[in-house]
């Protein structure tokens, strides 16, 4: 923390502004952080750099973005993201953004132009009279943000930083400092680090409600991604229940994928057994947890809403009943763990017997020489090697990529798989690995395509830090969510990229590379990317003709209006569950 002026030595050196935030920010948990520097910026970037935080200079202010998000959830902690003025700022908005969709806690620190040169056309000129208001106010992208105007105003802007972090959910903060005050003396005291506080206890007589309704009847689980704390406890209370568990992409593995009572998993790249289950033996209500329901997790799909309606539970009092309006729904602000345990304690025993058996689980396609990479075949490669065999976290990119993981793999546990559906960037992943493989101290496995990983990429961060982050890329030159999805609408456009060697292009960053065209390789070779334990990219030649898990996306499309009654029918896919 900063020296006091009044109890300094004679000659001690005060701390500069930039050097107090940066203590204050290790204080209050942070371990990381991730950026592009910049003249404007040099004062925070050199204290950060001095400090117990470690610092990872990426190479483009997104990607640090998306690697920031995935490393706060694979520790825990907040992560800060820096930016210099103007470009190094607005590049870094489209990782803040999905950093506030996906609920991590974020602090951007960035520069802005000092006020005496304001309007004088500085370099790279950052101010209210260039950028929109909602750079520097909280709203939509930031749940806190301002621009400090002098060196006075940090003990103030740390205290509320300090708050936001305190409380449940995600905080996306945005801090934004003058060059000319990032090295001025810095003579007060910051405040002392708030304890973190407990969630407010629930009514006893909403619980009693919500208990009455449970045992009313016949009830299934939805599950969200805010769910994940409570794994557990929600094994626990379906069993009580016997109640038949669903859950969004984000959210697979919370409650286990082999269990008799999971029915499969909703929304993009979901499995046909959940429609299945809702038409032949549709529950009377379902309890939502920590899901905003929104198009990737139901497609606002009439079919999934229940008789008697929702309960929702989620700790923003502004989810519950949005996504379906016209559906009865008992609002429940609170965190799921909160809630999960008030109501255990209303139901010691097991309620009912009613229990949802999964069908079997179908084999995967055996591997063959004499075709082209089947997608789904890699799938089973990937949850034999990457998930069962070495435990690492598995990633996967918006598109195809996407969709086919969610679909084929299976996980047991929650924190094993990550994927973002709301703002759903392409490169998110691709760059996002690298953040997960430092801070989650495991192999981290992303899935992407060919079109994402030449979008967004931070290789060379990877090779920098060594961290063990392989990239498997489903490489059929093209964007392929893009050209089926065109085929089955009827519509037409060009969605073709030039043939890539990526094992080449790692090779010449400096991680490891190589190219596989035959399925009976794809074992062999990433069980070897994995065991390098260090930077590596496997260029994986699939098939491009075979369609993706992705016709309930369509489906919603044609609902919207878009398409031609020309475009071919919903294609057929193998199911795994």
């Amino acid at each position: 923390m900063a020296v006091d002026s009044a109890t300094a030595p004679a000659g001690a050196r005060l701390q500069n502004t930039s050097e107090a935030l940066a203590d204050f920010l290790s204080a209050v948990g942070v371990r990381y952080a991730f950026g592009v520097s910049g003249g404007a910026i040099a004062a925070i970037w050199g204290a950060l750099s001095a400090s117990k935080i470690q610092v990872v200079h990426f190479r483009q202010e997104t990607g640090a973005g998306f690697a920031a998000i995935e490393a706060h959830f694979a520790s825990g902690a907040p992560v800060v993201v820096f930016a210099t003025t103007g470009p190094g700022l607005t590049n870094a908005l489209t990782g803040m953004l999905a950093a506030r969709g996906e609920g991590a806690k974020i602090i951007l620190l960035s520069a802005c132009t000092t006020a005496s040169n304001r309007g004088r056309w500085a370099i790279q000129e950052t101010d209210s009279d260039f950028l929109p208001v909602g750079f520097t106010a909280p709203g939509a992208l930031f749940h806190m943000a301002t621009a400090m105007e002098s060196a006075e105003a940090l003990p103030q802007i740390a205290r509320r930083i300090a708050n936001g972090l305190a409380r449940p959910g995600g905080f996306v903060c945005h801090l934004s400092i003058p060059t000319g005050l990032q090295a001025v003396p810095f003579p007060n005291s910051l405040p002392g680090i708030l304890p973190v506080r407990q969630p407010d206890a629930l009514p006893e007589s909403l619980i009693n409600d919500c208990v009455a309704l449970l045992r009313e009847g016949t009830v299934a689980l939805w599950l969200g991604y805010g769910a994940r704390a409570a794994s557990e406890q929600i094994r626990i209370l379906a069993e009580r229940l016997g109640a038949p568990v669903m859950c969004s992409p984000r959210a697979k593995g919370i409650f286990p994928e082999d269990h008799e009572l999971f029915v499969g998993v909703t929304g993009m790249g979901g499995h046909d057994t959940v429609q299945s289950y809702m038409s032949q033996n549709p529950p009377q209500r379902i309890l939502v947890l920590g899901t905003r329901l929104g198009e990737p997790t139901s497609f606002w799909s009439p079919a999934m809403v229940p008789a008697e309606g929702f309960i929702h539970v989620d700790i923003d009092p502004d989810v519950p009943g949005v996504a379906y309006p016209q559906a009865f729904t008992l609002p429940v602000q609170a965190d799921v763990s909160t809630f999960v345990s008030a109501v255990l304690k209303k139901l010691p025993d097991i309620v009912n017997t009613r229990n949802q058996l999964r069908k079997p689980l179908q084999p995967s396609p055996k591997p063959s020489a004499d075709i082209k990479i089947r997608p789904e075949v890699l799938m089973g490669t990937i949850q034999r090697i990457a998930i069962e065999k070495h435990d690492c976290l598995i990633m996967a990119e918006s598109g195809n990529s996407f969709t086919w993981a969610t679909h084929y793999l299976r996980f047991t546990q929650a924190g094993r798989y990550r994927v973002s559906t709301g703002v759903g960037s392409m490169g998110h992943c691709a760059a996002g690995v690298v953040g997960a493989a430092l801070a989650g101290q495991r192999g981290a496995v992303a899935i992407v395509g060919d079109g994402a990983l030449l979008m967004n990429n931070e290789i060379s961060t990877a090779v920098k830090l060594g961290v063990p982050a392989v990239w498997v890329v489903l490489n059929d030159f093209r964007y392929n969510m893009c050209e089926q999805g065109m085929a089955v609408l009827g519509l037409h456009a060009d969605a073709r990229i030039p043939a890539v060697d990526f094992g080449l292009l790692a090779r010449a960053l400096g991680a490891d590379g190589e190219v596989v065209e035959s399925e009976l390789d794809l074992d062999k070779a990433l069980d070897a990317a994995i065991t390098a334990r260090r930077p590596f990219v496997l260029d994986v030649r699939i098939d491009a003709a075979c369609p993706a898990p992705s016709m309930a996306r369509n489906r919603g499309l044609r609902a919207q209006g878009i398409g031609t009654p020309s475009g071919s029918q919903d294609i057929s896919f193998p199911s795994k569950h």
